[in-house]
């Protein structure tokens, strides 16, 4: 996996190459590029996916400590991404987290279309028992990494506060493991998500409305219709909001479709992108 050394430090990621419409994938908290393999391998067959691993827990690489890290710095950090690796006509995807919101409404220049796949929105932020818990283990000494040792026993990962609330599936056991070893082993990893949730600012992404009803370009919002962390109506508000904005609902799947639906999910981003490509909505 390459990586390539951004303002605030190293991020790797994922990118399958080749000469088809640019996809660029973001995940949510706790999670790497890995959530999208399923996606990746059906999608990477004819577009050019790209899945960086943000630095929201499960990243190898410590951030700078020098260097702010929140979500407002996480905006300007996937900004920076497109821009280094001169990336153009991007779909940008993003699952669970806001941030493509934001990014949409301040940095439109390199996208071509945008998608919105059961994520943080309004004022659902943090969002769910999960974000709520990891509000509250971020202000606890110790808490972190309690909580990443309570989530990694298997016997406990479907928790409500846990994965059970994200997947209707149980995710593989290493993947999930994958996702919380950098927590579990790592205190540089720790401080930074403790930096990230510290800087969560519940205004951000009723801010972000107003450059989501400017973004005039297409826009699919994908919702999970038995999610249990992202209210089904803000799937509909999003849609309405974004001048060319539509709706799709994935049954039997809650807020990762990437691990429920994959291939329902790769087969709407195709199609979309299709659409997109021969200048429909």
């Amino acid at each position: 996996m390459p990586d390539i050394e951004l303002s605030a430090g190293t991020i790797a990621y994922e990118d399958t190459g080749g000469p088809g419409p640019v996809v660029v994938l973001l995940h949510g908290l706790v999670h790497d590029a890995t959530v999208w393999r399923k996606v990746i391998a059906d999608l990477g067959r004819d577009h050019r996916c790209i899945a960086p691993t943000l630095p929201y827990g499960a990243h190898r690489t410590p951030m700078r400590p020098d260097v702010p890290l929140s979500p407002d710095s996480v905006n300007e950090l996937i900004a920076e991404f497109l821009d280094r690796l001169d990336l153009s006509e991007v779909t940008l995807v993003e699952n669970d987290c806001g941030r493509a919101q934001t990014v949409a409404g301040r940095h439109p220049a390199r996208l071509a279309r945008l998608v919105l796949i059961s994520c943080e929105a309004f004022d659902n932020y943090p969002p769910g028992a999960p974000g709520k818990m990891i509000s509250l283990v971020c202000k606890v000494p110790g808490g972190i990494g309690l909580m990443a040792r309570i989530l990694a026993l298997k016997a406990l990962r479907r928790l409500p506060i846990g994965l059970g609330a994200l997947t209707k599936r149980p995710v593989p056991d290493e993947i999930a493991g994958g996702w919380l070893r950098p927590l579990l082993t790592d205190k540089a990893i720790r401080a930074d998500f403790k930096r990230y949730n510290a800087g969560v600012r519940k205004t951000e992404l009723l801010e972000a409305v107003e450059g989501l009803r400017k973004f005039d370009r297409p826009a699919l919002v994908v919702w999970a219709t038995e999610d249990r962390m992202m209210p089904r109506e803000h799937g509909r508000r999003l849609a309405e909001l974004l001048p060319r904005g539509r709706l799709l609902e994935i049954e039997d799947s809650c807020t990762l479709i990437a691990e429920d639906q994959p291939e329902a999910l790769a087969t709407a981003l195709r199609e979309f992108v299709a659409q997109g490509t021969g200048g429909g909505s």
